[in-house]
């Protein structure tokens, strides 16, 4: 029995990627800069973007996340490449930048970031 649940266990590790989350998609933070015009050791260029809504698209098909208090995203996709854009109506600056990503099998760690035009 011991044996047989040693097995188990194995197999399911072996099943499942590190982090514990089985399939595929992307992870990571998305932020916003310059958020002054002039950056220092005291004052950071960049801040998280919250409740920004990104937006995947591929064959048609989109699928949707809403980054955190702190700037975090996680979203399940099938392997592939996407087009990518935030839900502002306005662009400023160069906008979201990458706006092409590519989604290999299992979990990839995709930083964002979006060009507030300040200068």
């Amino acid at each position: 029995m011991r044996r047989i649940v040693l097995v188990t266990v194995i197999a399911l590790a072996l099943a499942t990627p590190a982090g514990g989350v089985p399939g595929s998609g992307l992870y990571g933070v998305v932020v916003r800069g310059p958020i002054t015009p002039v950056c220092t050791t005291e004052t950071p260029c960049d801040a998280p973007a919250v409740g920004v809504k990104l937006f995947f698209a591929r064959n048609g098909a989109v699928r949707t996340v809403v980054t955190s208090s702190l700037g975090r995203y996680r979203i399940a996709l099938a392997p592939g490449t996407y087009s990518v854009r935030t839900g502002s109506a306005a662009a400023i600056g160069r906008g979201l930048e990458p706006r092409r990503v590519v989604v290999p099998a299992g979990w990839k760690k995709q930083p964002f970031s979006i060009d507030t035009g300040i200068r």
